[in-house]
């Protein structure tokens, strides 16, 4: 266990931006972007992070320690430079315009 790990677990909601995220490996990877969860149902759904050669999504179940100092992976950096970049909300229903008889 690292001297970072030896910090308090916290809560997804309490992660705040810029906090280190490091593989499983102990290997940094990136920087806390901001955190996704489903709010209505009060459910993590994992971090964006920012790698400095742009945005990876790391999925709820990959992210196995967060503290004030410190997110660690289960997964290890190779695996972790695998990630993919976060997707934007897909939009359902109709548009407004439709609504209102405009294409």
């Amino acid at each position: 266990m690292a001297a970072d790990d030896d910090d308090h677990q916290i809560g997804y909601q309490a992660l705040p931006r810029g906090v280190p995220v490091h593989a499983s490996d102990g290997t940094l990877v990136g920087k806390v972007d901001r955190v996704l969860d489903n709010k209505r149902e009060h459910i993590f759904d994992g971090i964006v992070i920012d790698t400095g050669r742009g945005e990876s999504f790391v999925d709820a179940p990959e992210v196995a320690r967060i503290t004030l100092r410190r997110v660690t992976l289960t997964i290890d950096a190779a695996e972790a430079a695998e990630l993919p970049p976060p997707t934007r909300p897909q939009r359902t229903g109709r548009s407004r315009r439709r609504w209102f008889g405009r294409s």
